[in-house]
């Protein structure tokens, strides 16, 4: 399996993003079967995007797993499904903020997930890991970058398998506030991710 696998840099005032520290720690456990190939992406409309197509294109993935934080979920969550619907509530690392614009203009209403987000679900629970599908990816860039990758692959006719998932906040970074926030440490979401990158894997290999 030729996967590519994206997380975003720290975004909101945080200087911390567990999809970013998510992509380093796997990059450095390889995993039989799979060619892995990561990126880092700013937290910016438009450029996010257009830089993970670009990987996308350079590697000749079969796969696209994007990661991104957050706040609030208790659980690992693969998203169901991205609408075409940009409406921040932050501005992005840019400075920009978009209200009530689509992702691309005249494009579905949405686009499901390709990835087996049952199976991975499972997966991530066997080893001990909280996990449930979501089916609201926001309308912050984390569901712009899965719409975009989505609707390039529809429109290009490209077999390529393609979802977000989404991860907690860390506990590092829900401390000092004085309010308790749900968080997930690093290690327990690698193991997590691990899981669903090796579900990717073996279904790869299924026949049909």
């Amino acid at each position: 399996m030729r996967l590519l696998l994206s997380g975003f840099e720290p975004f909101g005032g945080s200087d911390r993003n567990p999809s970013r520290d998510l992509v380093e720690t796997l990059l450095g456990e390889p995993m039989p079967g799979v060619d892995l190939q990561t990126i880092v992406l700013p937290v910016e409309t438009e450029t996010a995007p257009a830089r993970l197509l670009d990987a996308w294109r350079s590697h000749g993935s079969d796969t696209i797993v994007m990661l991104g934080e957050a706040a609030g979920r208790t659980a690992i969550t693969p998203e169901v499904v991205a609408i075409n619907l940009r409406d921040f509530e932050i501005p992005d690392n840019a400075g920009r903020t978009i209200a009530h614009r689509p992702v691309v203009e005249d494009g579905p209403a949405a686009h499901f997930s390709t990835l087996p987000i049952a199976s991975i679900t499972d997966a991530i629970r066997s080893r001990g890991v909280p996990s449930v599908r979501s089916l609201t990816a926001g309308t912050y860039l984390c569901n712009e970058l899965m719409y975009r990758v989505l609707h390039e692959i529809a429109i290009t006719g490209r077999r390529t398998r393609a979802g977000f998932i989404h991860v907690p906040r860390l506990p590092e970074q829900c401390t000092g506030s004085g309010h308790p926030a749900p968080s997930m440490s690093l290690a327990s979401m690698a193991v997590g991710i691990r899981a669903a990158i090796e579900t990717l894997r073996d279904t790869a290999r299924e026949p049909g």
